[in-house]
């Protein structure tokens, strides 16, 4: 038997990566679920059912706020200074998983690791290197993965927009995921041909993240309204992009995004950085649709020459929180991104290729092979 501390939900990636790691490893062993703020409001009814079985109940989740002690083998999500998330406890062996952006770490933080954690697990390989390079040597990396009866490449032509040519951009809208290079590659190419369309989706709930965007040389940025779609919307109109050619969606749990997938061209990823490997990246590429994404970072896990149009041109960019540098991250080189896109628009015919090839790498990388490596890891205390 082992404990899963872990957030549950369906609109954030963490939420996403604790359900179906749950759901998964309770095929392999038996599971007990601690999480939080845990309802039916962030769960789809069938997921709700099935994790409201494994979840210990909000009278013994608070126990453990309060140091009860765990017997069994641990698996806990790590967040902010490598601490444990939500509770920390002591149990027979502990694993943390953790993402993170800000790679200018300090020695409280591998401390915390040692500490708190018996083994840390990452959720990129570049996490993991960056983690041994602070001399963090316990470390070992496991990736997220696709829901293959949701995420696949089946029946993926496009139903809607059959004229045109469709560009995707999901993740929130931040400095770190690019969209500033999104809205200035897309307004180029909206100058130059009639049947450019663009769908993104960019609801970001923390403020302070949206935010980072002020710091974009690329875009002209103010928030005129606290509306998600209107703000957006006149993100874009500021820029000059003409909202004619714009389908700005309303925030959705990821598991209805396959149609949204499956009905444009090309997805643009020009990410600065993923902890991780990028879920919407995974997700649209499992879909058998093409990228343009920017070869850094956690991308790194899951591009390949065959599986995307890579960005490779980057420059490196240090962030700072008003106090110190936290991060170096890499920013993709504008006119490659524009010069990819063009070539993806006169080459429509060659993007299938490349989704089919997208389609299949991903169609090995689901939720059942991520918990696959957890159970193996977590194993090694029974």
């Amino acid at each position: 038997m082992f404990y899963l501390i872990l957030p549950i939900g369906k609109y954030h990636g963490w939420g996403i990566c604790g359900k179906y790691i749950t759901q998964e490893m309770s095929s392999m062993a038996d599971i007990k679920l601690i999480t939080y703020n845990f309802s039916e409001k962030n769960a789809d009814p069938l997921d709700y059912y099935f994790l409201k079985s494994k979840f210990v109940g909000f009278e013994e989740a608070e126990q453990f706020k309060n140091g009860k002690e765990l017997n069994l083998p641990v698996l806990q999500g790590i967040y902010g200074d490598m601490l444990p998330w939500e509770v920390k406890t002591r149990g027979k062996f502990k694993v943390g998983y953790t993402f993170f952006e800000d790679n200018i770490l300090n020695e409280e933080y591998i401390k915390n690791a040692r500490e708190n954690f018996d083994i840390v697990v990452t959720g990129s390989s570049w996490c993991e290197e960056i983690l041994r390079n602070y001399g963090l040597n316990n470390v070992k990396t496991v990736i997220q993965g696709i829901d293959p009866q949701i995420f696949n490449s089946c029946n993926n032509e496009k139903k809607y927009f059959s004229d045109k040519f469709v560009i995707f951009s999901g993740g929130k809208f931040e400095l770190r995921k690019g969209q500033d290079l999104v809205i200035k590659a897309f307004k180029i190419l909206q100058d130059k041909y009639k049947d450019v369309v663009l769908v993104n989706s960019w609801y970001n709930m923390w403020p302070n993240s949206l935010k980072t965007m002020k710091a974009s040389p690329r875009i002209n940025f103010s928030i005129k309204s606290n509306d998600y779609i209107p703000m957006i919307n006149q993100i874009l109109t500021d820029n000059g992009v003409d909202l004619k050619r714009i389908v700005t969606l309303s925030p959705a749990p990821n598991t209805s995004m396959a149609q949204i997938y499956k009905n444009t061209d090309i997805g643009l990823f020009p990410n600065r950085c993923e902890g991780g490997t990028n879920l919407v990246l995974m997700e649209y590429m499992a879909c058998g649709k093409p990228v343009i994404a920017s070869y850094n970072s956690g991308h790194k896990d899951i591009l390949t020459t065959q599986n995307s149009i890579m960005l490779k041109n980057m420059q490196p960019i240090k962030i700072n929180d008003g106090k110190a540098d936290i991060a170096i991250w890499e920013t993709p080189n504008l006119d490659e991104l524009i010069s990819q896109l063009e070539w993806a628009y006169q080459n429509r015919g060659k993007l299938k290729e490349i989704g089919n090839n997208a389609g299949n790498d991903l169609a090995q990388l689901t939720w059942r092979k991520t918990a696959e490596g957890f159970y193996e890891i977590l194993k090694q205390a029974v």
